[in-house]
């Protein structure tokens, strides 16, 4: 049984994954070219006194087997990485 014919998704004209295995390589060199993440890092670096912030996160089957709610964790951890990145606070 083909199991993508049974899952109602909305047709559109776009190629799927978006050709990610061409495109990503040309993206990470896009990002090298940039030195996006040395940018990033000086931009940290020059912040005097910045409070420097550490987020935990445990092993991930400290408790037994993996469960549901590892992933929100794992993603709520991502977003507050990356936002707080984005507006210049230093964690780890």
């Amino acid at each position: 049984m083909d199991y993508k014919d049974t899952v109602h998704l909305p047709k559109t004209g776009f190629p799927m994954k978006a050709n990610l295995p061409q495109r990503e390589p040309e993206i990470l060199r896009g990002w090298a070219e940039k030195d996006v993440f040395a940018k990033l890092v000086a931009r940290n670096a020059v912040r005097p006194g910045a409070r420097r912030f550490v987020l935990h996160d445990g092993p991930p089957y400290a408790n037994g087997d993996i469960h549901p709610g590892r992933g929100p964790t794992k993603i709520l951890k991502n977003v507050v990485m990356k936002n707080d990145t984005r507006h210049g606070k230093e964690r780890n």
